[in-house]
């Protein structure tokens, strides 16, 4: 019974050790990832969100579509994204780093919406997509036919535009 407080120690930092090196290791491979240039020289990617796509994304936070749709590219062996057109290569943590928070999404009953800004038909495109189900028309005034978005629609497909994964990064490089 006098070694017990040795014993309960020795357990906890058997536990506690290896679990702060993964915690503190992840942070210092992750924590300072940023922008980088797809180039030498060339701009930073990715980019911030221009301001009606920050709009957007608290519609697409409220409307619930981050439960059905996800961001993420998987690689060719884990999924069959690349193939299917979702994105042109597989997304890695820097694609996230302007996020707050990162939208990887639940389940993927949807789409995948990682590069939907680069392969959508236009903007009236876009629109038609949000309606295609039917479920989202209330962001829409008018009769059918003839509808009109409104602020929501349009700041929701400002935000669907914005997201693109079409650039090469230091860790993912585009396949020409």
């Amino acid at each position: 019974m006098k070694n017990l407080n040795s014993l309960l120690a020795g357990i906890f930092l058997a536990v506690a050790f290896p679990f702060g090196v993964l915690v503190i290791s992840s942070q210092v491979q992750l924590g300072s990832l940023g922008p980088a240039p797809a180039e030498e020289g060339g701009p930073l990617f990715p980019s911030r969100e221009p301001g009606l796509a920050i709009q957007g994304r608290a519609v697409y936070v409220s409307l619930g579509c981050v439960s059905c749709h996800t961001q993420q590219v998987r690689p060719a062996g884990q999924g069959s994204d690349i193939a299917r057109g979702y994105g042109v290569r597989p997304s890695v943590a820097r694609d996230y780093v302007q996020q707050k928070p990162v939208l990887l999404g639940e389940r993927r009953i949807g789409p995948d919406l990682a590069n939907y800004g680069a392969r959508a038909k236009g903007l009236d495109g876009v629109h038609a997509a949000i309606k295609h189900d039917g479920q989202f028309t209330f962001l829409y005034a008018g009769e059918k036919g003839h509808e009109v978005p409104t602020e929501r629609a349009i700041a929701l497909a400002a935000y669907l535009q914005s997201l693109r994964q079409d650039y090469s990064s230091p860790e993912a490089k585009l396949k020409q």
